[in-house]
């Protein structure tokens, strides 16, 4: 038995259609058949990657960068980020005159104090609903799901705070602060069900994949994975869009 856990964009999902790779989805349905622990791992946050894992009909997940974990459908864990680390981040982007918006619970809800984020960066690509409030003191916020900071690239250096926390940046506008620890969750999850650590199988392609190829799991690097993945790589499969899921469980195994 193998507990195996999948990232979605670009591992599981087409990124031209968002969709996830029909050879993909036979795939997991096969592995499960087989008796596998078959699992997301996601930097989503919950409420965006509930939906796709009801779509592709599993039931386990690590989600919102490691800090949420799902077993049987039922949510157990989802933490927000640092309080006091985000709140000394936000305090210092405030100083060099940045842009702030911060989504104090798990949804599309952002708030900010004023409209700088948006005069700098713009609106987000993704659904958002933004939230303006003048009076908004950040320290009131009890929870910090995620922070967005409308510091260009070339700019990020000034911001000198910003490895105490998780970061990404998918945008060249701004830098996004989220939990970045798949590796975590995915041993957090483990312990829950009393699963073997050998036996753990990642599939990645990205960046915010690297936390996640440990060394004590087995790692599996889609064929359109960035370069430090595939070095960090046990095998490396075909391109996700070349079938390549299937193919590595099939190489190894797993599904016939």
């Amino acid at each position: 038995m193998k507990y195996i856990f999948f990232d979605i964009d670009g591992t599981l999902t087409d990124n031209k259609t968002h969709q996830i790779v029909p050879s993909a989805q036979k795939a997991l349905e096969k592995l499960q058949a087989n008796g596998n622990f078959v699992a997301i791992a996601t930097g989503r946050a919950y409420y965006k990657a509930k939906s796709f894992m009801e779509e592709v009909r599993l039931t386990n997940m690590v989600c919102n960068g490691g800090n949420g974990i799902v077993l049987n459908n039922r949510l157990i864990k989802n933490a927000p980020l640092d309080r006091s680390k985000a709140l000394m981040i936000i305090n210092e982007a405030e100083r060099l005159g940045y842009g702030i918006l911060v989504a104090p619970f798990d949804s599309i809800d952002v708030y900010s104090k004023n409209t700088l984020f948006l005069k700098q960066a713009g609106y987000r690509k993704e659904p958002t609903r933004y939230t303006i409030d003048n009076q908004l003191d950040y320290r009131d916020l009890e929870n910090i799901y995620k922070l967005y900071i409308s510091i260009p690239e070339e700019k990020e250096s000034e911001l000198t705070l910003k490895d105490t926390l998780g970061h990404l940046r998918f945008e060249s506008e701004y830098l996004m602060f989220q939990p970045d620890d798949k590796k975590k969750g995915i041993i957090d999850l483990m312990t829950l069900i009393d699963g073997n650590i050998d036996d753990v199988v990642v599939f990645g392609d990205d960046y915010n994949d690297l936390d996640m190829f440990d060394e004590r799991f087995y790692r599996i690097a889609m064929g359109n994975a960035c370069d430090a993945l595939k070095a960090k790589a046990d095998y490396i499969t075909d391109r996700n869009t070349n079938d390549g899921i299937y193919n590595a469980c099939r190489v190894h195994g797993w599904i016939k």
